[in-house]
């Protein structure tokens, strides 16, 4: 079997040191669309490194650049084929604001493996500390095509009951046409998002954005929108990626604020609200 679940929970953690820069930051911003109009006093805390903010998003391609749902596929008991694998969810938690540069720790390893029928899940777990402790700690779900049926546990349902009511907010963010090969530049080389001969061995039509694209620009509409565009407010965010959206598109972004939380709905404007982001939470200070 490509997954062996029990070697895979039983493997040692791996840790290792990463580092970043204000560059690796400004990068990120734009890739997930920062900078329009390019001299908006807002944008330009994402865009100009003497007023430069970390969006907490950063994290999840600081230093390493491949995220989880790449180096997990590395990790002891997994081997299977790229083209299998979806990023079906993701969850952060901040501990304090991102530095705009700095050297840390990152220790990874495979926190559960679900057995969800016609699909493996693997949780995988990213936790940074620097010199000053603890800075995040970085949860990806995997799903791997075919690889279940192996008589594990379902693990929990992430499914949250629908936001209810009107949204308070809603904004659209178009993306650029080229937004995946400008993200990708941050780390992720997943051939998906840029060949259109690997994207339709995975049953696309043409490649699709990253999910975790789609993840940052949508934290980065919340905190502009709600949080008075001030990012180390944001505690944490999770979210389940709900279907693909295709660089060019434009998202549309509902948001519903109670107290110290928002949740969000994110759908594909120009294919009737495709769905994209669900079970989106921010919760924030």
């Amino acid at each position: 079997m490509p997954i062996d679940p029990a070697k895979a929970l039983a493997a040692e953690p791996k840790s290792g040191e990463i580092s970043w820069t204000a560059k690796d930051v400004l990068l990120y911003h734009l890739g997930i669309g920062a900078g329009v109009p390019a001299t908006d006093p807002g944008e330009l805390s994402y865009t100009l490194e003497s007023r430069l903010q970390v969006l907490p998003s950063f994290a999840t391609v600081a230093g390493a650049g491949a995220p989880g749902v790449i180096s997990g596929l590395s990790m002891p008991g997994i081997e299977v084929e790229l083209a299998r694998v979806l990023h079906g969810g993701q969850s952060l938690q901040i501990h304090r604001p991102l530095p705009v540069e700095g050297t840390a720790t990152s220790t990874n390893r495979v926190a559960a493996v679900y057995d969800k029928g016609k699909a493996a899940v693997l949780v995988l777990r990213t936790e940074v500390t620097d010199a000053d402790g603890p800075l995040w700690t970085n949860d990806s779900q995997i799903f791997i095509r075919g690889e279940g049926g192996f008589g594990g546990d379902r693990g929990p349902s992430a499914r949250l009951d629908p936001p209810t009511g009107d949204p308070d907010k809603t904004v659209e963010r178009t993306l650029r046409e080229d937004q995946a090969l400008l993200y990708r530049l941050s780390g992720d080389w997943n051939p998906l998002h840029a060949d259109p001969e690997f994207a339709a061995q995975a049953g696309f039509d043409r490649p699709i954005l990253h999910g975790l694209c789609t993840y940052g620009v949508t934290l980065k509409a919340v905190v502009d929108t709600l949080l008075g565009g001030d990012a180390s407010r944001v505690r944490s965010y999770a979210t389940r990626f709900a279907g693909v959206v295709f660089p060019g598109e434009t998202l549309r972004i509902r948001m519903w604020h109670r107290d110290d939380t928002v949740r969000v709905t994110v759908t594909a404007a120009d294919r009737d609200d495709a769905p994209a982001l669900t079970d989106t939470v921010v919760r924030h200070t």
